[in-house]
Formats: structure tokens, sequence, C-alpha cells
């Protein structure tokens, strides 16, 4: 169909401004995440007994952590040695994808963590950025510091939010 000669045709404007656009959620991992608390290996309740913890290590089924992220942790106001953190990561290893001392927000700090550290920054260079805001996944604001980290060396500005509707960053001068 052919326009008429006093209407122009209707342009993509962010399509053609050069925006890249940077989704975070994209480098979401999908795996289950699990809270493993060591305080269920306490006796009463407040202390870790080494020949007690041990025995655990040996008898829990390691393999239930296969390609889960965990956190490890300890709920209750307790001494625990840095050693038993240290036991439980060497028998998790063979199965977990990803596991960390900490709690559920650290583990999800450090899943983005590890996945934005592979971007090749040099390929956003001079580029004008956007980095995508709400989504269904939730996105540490810690991998919101980390990407701007990462490519403000790089790029020519940083935006957050929609290409329509953004909020300036950043702007190299």
């Amino acid at each position: 169909m052919e326009l008429p000669n006093n209407i122009d045709p209707i342009q993509n404007k962010v399509a053609e401004s050069g925006l890249i656009t940077i989704d975070l959620e994209d480098f979401y991992h999908p795996g289950e995440r699990i809270l493993f608390d060591i305080k269920d290996q306490l006796f009463r309740g407040m202390i870790l007994r080494e020949k007690d913890f041990r025995e655990f290590i040996k008898s829990h089924n390691w393999s239930q952590y296969q390609n889960k992220n965990v956190a490890f942790i300890c709920s209750v106001d307790a001494i625990i040695p840095t050693w038993a953190y240290m036991l439980l990561a060497v028998n998790i290893e063979p199965f977990a994808y990803r596991y960390v001392f900490g709690n559920l927000e650290t583990l999800e700090t450090v899943l983005f963590n590890d996945a934005l550290q592979k971007i090749d920054a040099e390929n956003y260079k001079d580029a004008r950025v956007i980095i995508k805001g709400c989504g269904k996944f939730p996105v540490p604001v810690s991998a919101y510091v980390e990407i701007t980290h990462k490519l403000a060396p790089h790029v020519k500005s940083i935006m957050y939010g929609e290409a329509c509707s953004n909020v300036p960053i950043w702007k190299k001068k």
C-alpha cells in the first residue's frame, strides 16, 4: 500500500539510534538455589563437634546438589570453625554448579558476577548502551553496579531503563 504524498512513513527512531540494550536477565542462571544451614549439624544447637560433623559429611547424599546453586550459612549464634565450611565445599564441589558462603542474596550476587565477568567490554567500545531495568527474574543491584563498572571505561554512554524512557547514568567526556 502506498502512502499519500503528504504523509511521511513511520520511522523507528529507536532502531536507528544505534543503542545497544543489555538485559541483565540474560545472565540469570536458571539453576535451583538452595540454602544449606549448618545449624542442623550442631550439638544442642550451639556446638559443632568435629567427629559428628565428619560423620555427617561422610554419610550425606551430596549428589542431591547436582547442578544446583548452594549458599552455606549458620542461622544461629554459634561459632563455626572455618574448616567446617571448607569441608562442605570440597564435598559439594563435584556436584553443585556454584556454592558460596553466605545467604541466597550473596549467592545471587556471585552468580551474576561470574556471568558478567565473561563479557568482553571491548565489544562495546564507544557504544551507547542501555541497561534494561525491570523483568521477571530478580537481578541484584550489585549486578547493575558491576556492569556499569565493567562498561564505563569503554562505552560512549550508559543509560538505565528502556530506549523510550531511560535515565542517563554516564557519558564519556
